[in-house]
């Protein structure tokens, strides 16, 4: 498991290429489960049903904000679960000109297959672990989700920061120079040098 004399780098380079890992025999398998419902709901369409599972009927923006995609992502994604009566659109509660997005009957007969056979599948692949080990697992594995997401969610804002953080050090630099910052720059580089005196 883990070395006594290993570096955080080292460690931080095992942990990388066991998500590189991870990512793609999740990808490989997709997860799909055991029996009938095996690798027969892609990620997409499995994460877009259990959101309207667990959240109820909701707009595709409020849908892509949850889920942290842009719209028009959301859109494509819930066509073809519109088409195959997955998901069906309805209008809105409370107002009635707004549209939103449902699960289905079958959609929520679709999902609880799906769910049941992943959590067989999950089951078979841990089957060697204890009670307490698949608990750990499960807490640290939502804990790096949550981690994910945060730091996906805080890239536009890291993004904004920095170019305001740029533009607050430029004002106060051009503060502290005052009126010299504007004029030419004379021999050597130097302001205001060459000038007549």
């Amino acid at each position: 498991m883990s070395n006594p004399t290993e570096t955080s780098t080292e460690l931080l380079e095992r942990l990388q290429h066991q998500v590189a890992l991870f990512a793609r025999r999740a990808e490989q398998t997709r997860l799909g489960g055991v029996g009938k419902a095996r690798n027969s709901m892609d990620r997409a369409a499995y994460l877009l049903l259990n959101r309207l599972d667990r959240e109820g009927p909701m707009g595709v923006k409020a849908l892509a904000e949850a889920m942290g995609i842009d719209s028009s992502t959301v859109t494509r994604q819930v066509a073809p679960l519109v088409d195959t009566g997955l998901v069906k659109r309805t209008s809105h509660p409370e107002d009635g000109r707004a549209v939103v997005l449902a699960l289905s009957p079958r959609g929520r007969g679709r999902l609880d297959d799906v769910r049941d056979s992943r959590r067989r599948l999950m089951a078979q692949v841990t089957d060697d672990w204890t009670g307490q080990e698949r608990e750990v697992f499960t807490d640290l594995l939502v804990r790096f989700n949550v981690a994910l997401a945060e730091w996906h969610a805080g890239l536009s804002q890291r993004d904004e920061l920095d170019a305001a953080a740029v533009a607050a050090v430029a004002a106060i630099v051009a503060e502290k120079a005052g009126p010299e910052a504007d004029a030419p720059l004379g021999a050597g580089g130097v302001r205001g040098a060459g000038q007549g005196a």
